[in-house]
């Protein structure tokens, strides 16, 4: 696999691309990636961030560190968030690139634990993330999982 992992903060010029990428496979509104990532340029704290695969211009996965994902369990941060990989791309190692590359990346900011929910169950194992508990989800009816990775 030929591809490349990029910060948003290294590469301020892929903000507006970068944001349409996420609100097209997330559905959230693209102000609301538009403003995270405007706050991600324009201080000086270890997040929010933001990253992205790509194989030359293409974007192919992507994820992003902000303060709360959407949860109940607010005492829980930072949270890992918008974890994708285009379908073409799974299996290749792309979201565990990006999962290497932001624990890194948050570890050289300060950052020694991270949170991440998700539905799915032993993906985040084989990265090195534990189930920490579960969570309920803004606006949702059923519990979520909870994951934690610690790096230091």
């Amino acid at each position: 696999m030929n591809h490349t992992i990029l910060s948003l903060i290294d590469y301020p010029e892929k903000k507006q691309a970068m944001a349409q990428w996420f609100h097209e496979r997330w559905g959230a509104p693209l102000e609301a990636y538009l403003e995270s990532m405007e706050e991600c340029l324009r201080n000086t704290a270890p997040y929010p961030q933001w990253y992205v695969a790509v194989e030359g211009e293409t974007i192919i996965g992507g994820l992003g560190v902000i303060h709360n994902d959407f949860h109940d369990r607010k005492d829980l941060y930072p949270n890992v968030c918008a974890v994708y990989t285009e379908p073409a791309y799974r299996g290749q190692g792309v979201a565990g690139a990006l999962l290497s590359h932001v624990c890194g990346d948050m570890h050289r900011r300060g950052v020694d634990t991270l949170y991440l929910v998700t539905d799915h169950m032993s993906f985040y194992e084989r990265y090195g993330w534990e189930f920490h508990c579960m969570a309920q989800g803004d606006g949702e009816d059923h519990l979520t999982r909870l994951y934690i990775h610690r790096m230091g």
